[in-house]
Order: structure tokens, then sequence, then C-alpha cells
């Protein structure tokens, strides 16, 4: 038997403005996210420092945003207008 109690609801995930975080916060988080396995940039490669400027970019430019997922309590980036997803920001130019 189900319930409808919406205390019971698993928590959405939480777009945090990334210019509310501290620029050593926010370089460590961009840092996690463009180190994790999978994450993949094409043919080229591209140094941490690059990646990180560009995933940077993408955030102030609204292209990307950081978002809190309450129910694992991890912080991840995804592309503007996903939630909870593993989406990536495109590869550095």
């Amino acid at each position: 038997m189900t319930t409808n109690d919406p205390a019971e609801e698993p928590a959405a995930a939480v777009v945090v403005p990334h210019s509310a975080l501290s620029a050593e916060l926010l370089r460590a988080v961009v840092e996690s996210f463009v180190l994790r396995e999978g994450t993949d940039y094409g043919v080229r490669e591209h140094s941490l420092e690059a990646k990180v400027a560009h995933v940077v970019l993408q955030l102030e430019r609204g292209e990307a945003q950081v978002v809190y997922d309450p129910q694992t309590e991890s912080v991840g980036i995804v592309a503007a207008g996903e939630r909870g997803g593993k989406a990536r920001p495109g590869d550095p130019r």
C-alpha cells in the first residue's frame, strides 16, 4: 500500500548559484566534475586548467548549473535545464 504523504516524496535537486560559492569551493566542485571517470572531452587532450576554465565559463553563461542532490548529499554540474541527471557540459574548444 502506498501513501500520498508529501513527507515521503524524495527531495528534489536544488540548483545552487555558482556565484554563491566561494572561489575555492567552486574550483573544487568543478575539478571534481572534470576529473570524474566518464567525463570525455573528445579526441583532443586538454589540460585540467583548460577543462576547469571551460566549465566555469559555461556556468557563467548559464549553460550549466551546480546542482545539490539531497538524496545522495552530492553536488554535481548539469546542463542548464536538467536536474538530477549527469549531463556534461560540451567539450572545450
